[in-house]
């Protein structure tokens, strides 16, 4: 046992964002994610929100502060009149643990699967809400 890590931290995902260097990205999917826009590396976090996980990996995870946006969201695909309420709980969360919040950017889903498959890890959460993917780049500690 260890002292001050969160009891929704699993051992998996310790590992490896203490093993992401600086620029390294994490791929945070929803539950309708699919498996050929993740990287090989994933963990599994089924039962859990990326809210909740957002909140918790900020306390430990620094964002880049070396580019303009740290942060992608996957845009809406065009005509789809559906407005993402999640992606304002992020930036909360963003400004919670980041003076700068989080500086995201939307991109286009094949350019988002993309990325994706190239991100360090990714975790697989059981979040339901649509448009929540979200990739994080790692930054340094100062």
């Amino acid at each position: 046992m260890l002292k001050h890590i969160p009891d929704l931290m699993p051992p998996e995902l310790m590992k490896v964002i203490m093993e992401m260097g600086h620029g390294d990205e994490l791929l945070l999917c929803d539950g309708n994610y699919p498996k050929f826009g993740c990287p090989e590396r994933c963990v599994r976090m089924d039962g859990h929100g990326i809210r909740e996980i957002l909140d918790m990996l900020l306390k430990f995870f620094p964002l880049d502060a070396y580019v303009e946006h740290p942060v992608a969201l996957m845009a809406v695909l065009p005509g789809d009149p559906y407005k993402p309420e999640i992606w304002e709980y992020y930036r909360e969360i963003g400004e919670k643990h980041d003076a700068d919040g989080l500086r995201d950017e939307t991109i286009d889903k094949n350019a988002f699967y993309t990325r994706g498959q190239r991100c360090y890890a990714c975790v697989a959460t059981g979040e339901k809400a649509l448009y929540a993917n979200v990739i994080l780049k790692k930054g340094i500690v100062k």
